[in-house]
This record gives structure tokens, C-alpha cells and sequence, in this order.
């Protein structure tokens, strides 16, 4: 899963694949899911069945805070963390707006990237440094082609990762 705001333009993408131990289970998960009528975008990494329960969650966190972003994730890491049932959910969220980025965990964690530039999962630090220098160095790229070129050098690199990619913009 990564996110990148560059040039005014906010893109997440994600792989397709969920792996369960050391072998792929499925190979197309759709990772990404659009909010508040596609406002926002928000996608996960880690347990899918815990991913929907805190997908859902956040939603409703967007529906009690008028769409607030930011408010919902740092009332979502609150609950995350002291919630007996939720405290034992393995995933993480990114969530983006068009104009902010947040990584949200378990541990109570809603940070926002220093250089607009968010990766989760198995891939991320590959993905993360593949678009720290596209962005850095790359000329004429739009945020949706280094989140697209990101993933797939993630995706040559890590097995865990695979090139059935999911990318949307705002």
C-alpha cells in the first residue's frame, strides 16, 4: 500500500496479493475502498478481516465527525488502543484526502509523512524508497505514475508483492 501527494494530486495504490504464511491465498484483493463519497480513500495492509472491521469503524468515525479526516483517525487510533476486541486487530490503514495522507495503527499511531510519501505492508519500504527518489528526482511524473512505477519495482523485489495493481486519484 502507497500513498504520495506530489504536484496537487493525491494517489493510493495497492498490490493484489494476500498471502497467508509463506504461500499466496489470493492473488486480486482489492485493497483500496473510496469514503464519503469518494472524498476520501483509505486502504489496508495486514488481516483483511480485521482491515473491514477497522474500515468500518473509520467510516462511522467520518460519519460522527462531519467527514473530518484527521479527527476520525485519531478517534479511530483512540479506540484501536483501548478497545479489548479492537486492540487484537493485526492491520493498518492509510488514508488520504486531497489534501493530506495519514498512516493509522493499532498502537495509537496516526502520523502524517513528513515527505507526503506513506507505504504499509510487506513491500512498503521498497515501494516507500521507490517513490522517494521518483518524486526527488523524476521530472513530468504525476503522483498516480510514481505510486503505479513505486509498486511495480516493489513488486520485482518483494515476494510478498505482486503487479496486480489497484490506483486511484484525487
Amino acid at each position: 500500500m502507497l500513498a504520495v501527494i506530489h504536484d496537487g494530486k493525491v494517489a493510493i495504490g495497492a498490490d493484489g496479493q494476500a498471502t497467508m504464511g509463506n504461500y499466496v491465498a489470493k492473488s486480486n484483493v482489492k485493497k483500496i475502498r473510496k469514503l464519503q463519497d469518494g472524498k476520501i480513500v483509505t486502504g489496508f495492509a495486514g488481516s483483511t478481516a480485521d482491515a473491514f472491521t477497522l474500515l468500518e469503524r473509520f467510516d462511522e468515525k467520518l460519519n460522527s465527525y462531519g467527514g473530518n479526516m484527521k479527527r476520525a483517525a485519531i478517534e479511530l487510533a483512540k479506540d484501536w488502543r483501548t478497545d479489548r476486541y479492537l486492540r487484537k486487530l493485526e492491520a493498518m490503514l492509510i488514508t488520504a484526502d486531497k489534501d493530506e495522507v495519514l498512516v493509522v495503527s493499532g498502537t495509537g499511531d496516526v502520523l502524517e509523512p513528513d515527505n507526503q510519501i506513506a507505504a504499509i505492508g510487506s513491500g512498503a519500504m521498497y515501494a516507500q524508497s521507490a517513490a522517494y527518489a521518483l518524486k526527488k528526482h523524476a521530472t513530468g511524473l504525476s503522483a498516480k505514475e510514481i505510486v503505479k512505477e513505486s509498486l511495480d519495482i516493489a513488486a520485482d523485489i518483494c515476494i510478498y508483492t505482486n503487479h496486480n495493481l489497484i490506483i486511484e486519484e484525487l
